[in-house]
């Protein structure tokens, strides 16, 4: 069959660099990865517990395809509790992870040619989603302002491309690649533009558990009306695996999003559905016992990566250091992270797929021991081309 004739929709988007570069790395035996979003954790046992007992109790039938009531009822007051979320249970929908929940938002908020504003450095997933959904990315560069987006940026987005209805921004607060996090100040600064101009928020606040000497804010507590808010249990209780995830905004719009949810996937899996139950309404210190093991990790590379002289995004939240590569490496760092591969059996993910190519992200979501490995391999590979600074 000719493939030509197959969507090119989908035929132009590129996979994953992450993931394949993730995977061709990993082929080597001794490889220390650094690479995914991939806590080191397993799952707190009474989640386990009660997954189990969803399985006894036989609950493997069709859950209503929002998500089952009682879950939906624990995510109204435990996001309400954590972070001041005001969104009933009939204003959520369980996703099957947060990334499905972003698929069925970007579907059902744009149509064809609308443009969406997406700050950079940025979790690619987003460029692809506006691709596959006929949307114009307006990539804004924030390294500038540490990686933070300014009303003045979306102003000038707006007088720049009178052109473009730009009917979106993605705000990701903590940030992936770079670990940065938003103000309440900072948030609230963006209303005023954000509401005149009548710009949705998709507001991917997935790490919002994992931050460091911060508190975690939602531009949702200023602009509910407009604000689709993304969340999950993969990085707050290590689920990565068990696909569950949120999707908050207000009434009328979640109806849609719910239906173009229901046509995707027709429902977030049952027993998982239990499990979370548990979850929200047990484990709500969960977070916290692996929060403080990675802000331990996070002030060791700052430290560590300072000493070899590598300039880093200040991070506050998730648990990702984005690191700017020597002047010889700039604009390349696919070849720089393949070199750290090969020569020193370390992974890390090249900048250029998050709109950096001066940089690359480190995890720390890995051992003690994978880390020192890794800065030692760094080491070693900036004394190589003399860019370690002479103590």
């Amino acid at each position: 069959m000719d493939l030509s004739k197959l969507n090119q929709d989908i035929s132009n988007v590129k996979p994953s660099v992450l993931r394949q570069f993730d995977h061709d790395i990993s082929a080597d035996p001794k490889i220390v990865k650094l690479t995914l979003g991939e806590p080191d954790f397993n799952v707190p046992d009474h989640i386990k517990q009660a997954a189990i007992k969803a399985i006894d109790n036989n609950e493997s039938h069709y859950p209503y395809f929002w998500g089952v009531q009682e879950l939906r009822d624990a995510a109204s007051s435990y996001y309400h509790d954590k972070f001041g979320y005001n969104y009933t249970s009939d204003q959520i929908v369980v996703s099957v992870g947060a990334t499905e929940g972003l698929a069925a938002t970007f579907h059902t908020l744009f149509q064809p040619g609308d443009a969406v504003i997406i700050p950079t450095p940025a979790y690619p997933v987003y460029k692809s989603m506006s691709d596959v959904n006929h949307l114009q990315a307006l990539m804004i560069d924030t390294r500038a302002n540490g990686c933070v987006l300014t009303p003045e940026q979306v102003q000038q987005a707006i007088d720049e491309h009178p052109e473009l209805n730009i009917r979106g921004v993605v705000i990701t607060d903590p940030s992936n690649p770079t670990g940065a996090v938003y103000t309440e100040e900072q948030l609230h600064a963006l209303v005023p533009v954000l509401r005149d101009n009548e710009i949705w928020v998709i507001s991917d606040e997935i790490y919002g558990e994992l931050t460091y000497g911060v508190k975690h804010y939602t531009l949702s507590k200023w602009l509910s009306d407009q604000t689709i808010v993304i969340n999950g249990l993969s990085k707050s209780h290590a689920m990565t695996g068990w696909r569950l995830g949120f999707v908050f905004g207000p009434s009328g719009v979640i109806d849609l999003i719910a239906k173009c949810h229901q046509y995707q996937v027709t429902a977030a899996t049952s027993i998982v559905q239990y499990a979370a139950i548990e979850a929200m309404t047990n484990g709500e210190e969960d977070a916290e016992a692996m929060r403080v093991i990675y802000e331990k990790r996070c002030n060791y590379l700052r430290t560590a990566l300072g000493k070899l002289g590598l300039d880093i995004v200040k991070p506050q939240g998730a648990f990702y250091v984005f690191v700017s590569l020597p002047d010889a490496w700039k604009d390349d760092s696919m070849a720089f992270a393949k070199k750290l591969a090969k020569k020193q059996h370390v992974g890390v993910i090249p900048g250029a797929p998050f709109g950096d190519d001066h940089a690359i992200r480190i995890s720390y979501a890995a051992s003690d021991e994978s880390i020192h490995a890794a800065v030692a391999g760094l080491k070693a590979v900036l004394e190589d081309i003399g860019a370690v600074p002479v103590e």
